[in-house]
């Protein structure tokens, strides 16, 4: 279960944060209400131990962003490029993601609770013991990145682009659906059903070349 903000063990210390967002700034112990920040620049801006609830970022950029032990709640990236940004403990609840540049970000013990993602770009990204609860993750690119103990169980998965990641414990078991759009032979380390591996069958044989007749 999604943890409330009363549940943080830092809450206590949570102040609200200034109007507007400062480049190269170390945020602790931050809270951001009902704020919309539009082409924000957060290119190496460390939060560190911050709570999000009903943010909107539009646009903007945040390269090399860093989000440490952070509780994000209802909180939308639009068009947001945040190349090589770093996600660790962080917990990100009936969030989106759309159209978010985030290549060669790295996402470490990250859980996303009903969150939607729509295309997002994870090309050369890390992913470590991430978790997809509940999520429906649309046209997302995982393309050339490592996929280490990332699980999606409940979520609704189509349109996914894997091509030349690397999968290690990767788990589509309890997923709702699974629609791979690209690099489908890129699976191999993941957990599948026998159900599921039929539903793949047809995008698995035209990646082989088999042709299926009656």
């Amino acid at each position: 279960m999604p943890r409330e903000l009363t549940d943080l063990s830092f809450a206590k210390w949570l102040e609200p944060a200034a109007a507007g967002l400062e480049v190269d700034r170390e945020y602790d112990c931050a809270r951001f209400d009902d704020v919309v920040f539009t082409d924000a620049d957060l290119r190496n801006t460390l939060f560190g131990q911050c709570a999000f609830r009903s943010v909107t970022v539009a646009g903007g950029v945040g390269g090399g962003a860093r989000f440490t032990d952070c509780w994000l709640h209802g909180v939308r990236f639009t068009g947001t490029e945040m190349p090589d940004s770093a996600w660790m403990d962080a917990e990100l609840i009936e969030g989106a993601w759309s159209g978010v540049e985030a290549s060669g970000a790295e996402l470490r013990r990250v859980v996303f609770h009903g969150c939607k993602l729509d295309s997002v770009n994870f090309r050369n990204a890390r992913l470590t013991k991430v978790e997809f609860v509940d999520c429906v993750l649309r046209h997302v690119d995982f393309g050339n990145a490592k996929l280490s103990e990332v699980s999606f169980p409940g979520s609704e998965i189509s349109a996914l682009m894997v091509r030349n990641a690397q999968l290690k414990k990767v788990d589509f078991r309890r997923a709702q659906s699974i629609g791979i759009a690209e690099g489908v032979e890129s699976l191999r380390g993941a957990l599948v059903t026998p159900a599921q591996v039929l539903d793949l069958a047809p995008t698995l044989a035209a990646a082989v070349g088999l042709v299926v007749q009656a």
